[in-house]
């Protein structure tokens, strides 16, 4: 059969399919507002500090000493075979400090995992905040009762949460704002992307602030994304972006508290980059002197947010060496409670494995834990190692009698 050389376009009825021409394409929204600045935001060293709470800048520097005791202390137990790993946020206090601080108590913390810190500041007993990095347990707190979300180990998988719990909040009326942190490496995940986005159509209550120090564990930032700044990211999804020095925590805390407003005032998120820089490896497992020059980390170290805050505090007559001794000592206090503490050894039960499964348990768990539950009793049951009791501890634990009862010896 001989093909028609007749065209789609030209068959009858066409021209009434034949869609318009689209009118002239406008923005939804008008870009210029949303996008950074081009310099992070600073405070400390301007003229700006001089406008700045007295009150609200010895809390930020008692707070960032603190911290940095807290990283120490944690990086040491990991030595000490206290800690399984330990990811410290050593220089990037500023960040973590004015997160927590920003907060009002009905708010809601999205951490990741190198947010012991910023859950600390917020209230979060040490020890607790430790306890996922021990291994004892996922959550070692009541994330409700601290409206602090569990420290989310896989990357960017909070950040969903956050948005997801701050609708949540606006569809009931109530007047809470997620504050969601995040790494730069975690702005190269797929849960970032759809958050961002779901928060902007639905204007959630919700505040990211990327905490860009520089490595996704040994990637640079530059072999991540070739935007301009990861704060230019807002832009594609509709909410303004803000640039911040993340190593000036009175900066990260004004530029945060106006982001928190905004979302409070139901005109939807924001994200903040926050520029800081990681001083120390990724983890305690990690050797970052594969991937980075000393030189580079010794720059970063004369940038320093505790020294900073220390130097313009003492510089405008805040601060004495006084108060400087009294913070140092107060952090000491912590770091001394929290070695006490974590060199405890830990009472822990086997029968938890069991107990928050399922809201139900299966029969196939109801018959495990009984069997354990059987072992356990009959290894703290001093009886004759006749006794019909030991008799089936032995033929669950594969062990002999005497075995057994030279265990118990």
């Amino acid at each position: 059969m001989k093909k028609s050389s007749t065209s789609v376009q030209e068959l009858p009825g066409a021209a009434v399919r034949r869609p318009t021409p689209p009118p002239a394409w406008q923005p939804r929204t008008d870009p210029a507002p949303l996008l950074p600045d081009p310099e992070p935001f600073r405070v400390l060293g301007t003229p700006a500090a001089a406008g700045a709470d007295p009150a609200l800048l010895l809390r930020l520097y008692t707070e960032l000493v603190r911290g940095r005791r807290y990283n120490t202390q944690a990086t040491a137990l990991t030595k000490q075979g206290r800690l399984a790993v330990y990811p410290s946020s050593t220089g990037q206090e500023a960040c973590e400090v004015a997160a927590a601080l920003v907060l009002e108590d009905r708010d809601w913390l999205f951490p990741s995992y190198r947010d012991t810190l910023a859950a600390v500041a917020r209230g979060l007993d040490p020890v607790q905040a430790l306890t996922l990095l021990r291994g004892d347990w996922h959550t070692g707190y009541d994330p409700h009762e601290h409206r602090v979300a569990p420290l989310s180990t896989p990357l960017a998988t909070q950040l969903p949460h956050a948005v997801g719990l701050a609708h949540a909040a606006r569809l009931k009326g109530d007047d809470v704002v997620a504050l969601a942190l995040v790494g730069d490496g975690g702005t190269s995940e797929g849960d970032f992307h759809e958050a961002l986005n779901f928060a902007a159509v639905w204007r959630a209550p919700v505040v990211f602030l990327v905490q860009n120090n520089g490595f996704a564990i040994s990637v640079p930032l530059a072999k991540q994304s070739a935007a301009p700044s990861l704060a230019h990211k807002a832009v594609g999804y509709g909410m303004p972006g803000r640039l911040v020095d993340g190593n000036d925590a009175i900066a990260v805390h004004t530029v945060l508290a106006e982001a928190m407003d905004r979302a409070r005032r139901g005109d939807g998120p924001t994200l903040v980059e926050a520029v800081t820089y990681r001083v120390e490896a990724h983890t305690n497992a990690d050797d970052a002197t594969r991937y980075r020059e000393d030189d580079e980390v010794q720059a970063w170290r004369a940038h320093d947010p505790v020294r900073l805050m220390e130097r313009e505090l003492l510089e405008r007559g805040v601060l004495d060496e006084a108060g400087v001794e009294k913070a140092a000592q107060g952090a000491e206090v912590m770091a001394a409670r929290l070695r006490e503490r974590m060199n405890a050894e830990p009472a822990l039960d086997p029968m938890d494995l069991f107990t928050h499964v399922y809201a139900e348990q299966t029969t196939q768990l109801a018959e495990q834990a009984a069997l354990l539950r059987a072992e356990l009793e009959a290894a703290a049951d001093p009886a004759p190692s006749g006794d019909g009791r030991n008799a089936g501890s032995t033929a669950i634990t594969g062990v002999t009698g005497g075995e057994a009862a030279g265990e118990r010896r």
